[in-house]
């Protein structure tokens, strides 16, 4: 199921967003929802990253080196 929102936009960000749409050939809606959801994403990953640095942290891990001593 699809949701209506509305957004404001400073007028130089609509104005590269217009320019972008242009050369991709795409609509407002579709590369906006495309760009909330590679947002969404990255935002998941950077959580679990954190989190689970947080952990090696705890396990006396802080470095690549230390990871390499773990699992050699």
């Amino acid at each position: 199921m699809q949701e209506k929102i509305t957004i404001t936009l400073p007028q130089n960000v609509r104005t590269a967003l217009e320019v972008v749409l242009a050369e991709e050939g795409k609509s407002a809606n579709d590369l906006i929802s495309q760009a909330i959801a590679e947002y969404l994403f990255f935002r998941e990953l950077r959580l679990l990253q954190e989190k689970l640095t947080a952990k090696a942290q705890r396990r006396g891990i802080f470095s690549e080196e230390d990871v390499f001593e773990q699992v050699s």
